[in-house]
């Protein structure tokens, strides 16, 4: 059922009048029918009481038999039985009818019975109801005591149902549904239009421009929603403004103490200590450069431009031979990608370090796949417990757990490189390999 249910508004507004106006239609349909058989069995009933006054009373004077006239037969017992349908309100109606024209009979009775187990002349012109298309009808059937052992019955046929009911409802129902549905549509569409520029515009929220307000428009519910979402938006900027600001200063502050240390390090004679101090010093200053970095990653200030990823990547490549560490890169032709080049150098550069930091080599190759450019990055190392694949990307989260510098970072390389890969509208994924670990990252082309 849901998988029909449409998905807009307007759509369902439309819907629910329609099914709305089908079950007022249905009901309409119900009590229009029910009137019109209603009214249909009372000038039926009221035309067979006529003939039975006009028989009783063309009997009693002798102006003819009750045999010749139209639609009666005389008989010594009313041939109503208790089996057929009776219908005592006809019989009390008859009476009523009947003494209103100073017209006293006996008993009367009446019942609505099948036309061919009540053979008598009912139309116009005498003919007998033995036509198979008159058979098939019902009709009521009057009886009056109007003597001892005499009783007259007169009876008239039910008319089937005019086709024109059906068809006057039929019109209406369209009538209806165009007038209407056609309302709902517009107004729904009215309601929707400014909802779908609210989504939209919430979709396409970007810190890194300044949002434009969306016009108000719509119901007065609607532009105060559209009136407190611009305002919102105005706050949130402002907000991430203030918290850059802050980055920035904090970042300032702590390099400066970082760098005094490192110059007074050079003092100290022990060569060993003076190493450990200058590493730790190091990896104070890396942690600090990636925690901004994650932090203004929403706000790079980095035009995007289209770069040579093979080429990016053998760069990255070279810092690390240079170093000593054991990386190789497939060679491949040449693949621009769209992007922003340092923000995706540091993101291969942290990839390819956690490939030496847990698998003591690295293998890499950039290929183009439909739509993408792939970065694959290879290690030997143990790889990681499945469970714990989507736990890495989370900021200052380690696999080993000492904390120990020597180790690992903070936790934070796999957090920034997937935030670098996102930003770019792409993806970053790990997977085991029967020996190592493989981190696979796709750009859009």
């Amino acid at each position: 059922m849901r998988r029909f249910w449409p998905k807009s508004l307007g759509a369902q507004l439309a819907l629910l009048m329609a099914l709305a106006l089908g079950v007022a239609q249905a009901v309409n349909f119900v009590l229009l029918l029910q009137a019109t058989k209603r009214q249909t069995y009372v000038q039926t009933a009221t035309l067979a009481i006529a003939r039975l006054a006009e028989t009783v009373q063309r009997t009693r004077t002798g102006a003819t038999t009750p045999a010749m006239l139209r639609g009666s037969i005389a008989s010594s017992a009313t041939p109503i039985r208790p089996d057929m349908e009776l219908k005592p309100d006809v019989a009390t109606f008859a009476r009523e009818m009947l003494g209103q024209v100073g017209i006293r009979v006996g008993d009367i009775e009446a019942a609505e019975i099948p036309a061919r187990e009540f053979q008598v002349q009912v139309d116009d012109k005498g003919r007998l109801l033995r036509q198979s298309a008159v058979l098939q009808r019902r009709v009521i059937v009057v009886s009056a005591e109007i003597a001892p052992s005499r009783w007259v019955t007169t009876a008239a046929p039910l008319p089937p149902l005019h086709a024109g009911v059906f068809g006057g409802l039929i019109f209406q129902t369209f009538v209806l549904y165009g007038f209407i549905l056609l309302t709902v549509l517009w107004v729904g569409g009215r309601l929707a239009r400014p909802l779908a520029e609210l989504r939209d515009a919430a979709e396409r929220f970007d810190r890194r421009s300044a949002p434009a307000p969306i016009a108000e428009q719509g119901p007065s519910d609607i532009r105060q929603l559209i009136a407190a979402f611009n305002a919102m938006r105005t706050r949130i900027t402002a907000m991430l403004d203030e918290k850059d600001r802050m980055l920035g200063a904090i970042g300032h502050d702590l390099r400066t103490p970082l760098a005094s240390m490192r110059v007074r390090t050079e003092l100290i004679e022990d060569d060993g200590e003076r190493a450990r101090m200058a590493a730790t010093i190091d990896d104070m200053n890396k942690t600090l450069d990636d925690i901004l970095s994650l932090a203004r990653l929403g706000r790079p200030s980095e035009p995007e431009q289209r770069v040579d990823l093979p080429a990016l990547v053998e760069s990255v490549a070279e810092e690390f031979e240079d170093l000593g560490a054991d990386v190789t890169v497939e060679e491949v032709d040449r693949l621009a990608v769209p992007m922003r080049p340092n923000l995706v150098k540091r993101a291969v550069r942290n990839l390819i370090e956690n490939a030496l930091k847990y698998g003591e080599r690295a293998r890499v190759r950039v290929v183009p796949e439909d739509a993408w450019a792939v970065v694959e990055v290879d290690d030997e190392g143990p790889g990681i417990p499945p469970q714990d694949m989507e736990r890495m990307f989370e900021a200052f989260t380690r696999l080993e757990t000492s904390r120990s510098r020597d180790t690992g970072g903070a936790g934070l390389g796999l957090a920034l490189a997937r935030a670098i890969v996102d930003a770019h509208g792409g993806t970053l994924t790990l997977q085991n390999r029967e020996q190592g670990l493989r981190a696979t990252m796709r750009l859009p082309l």
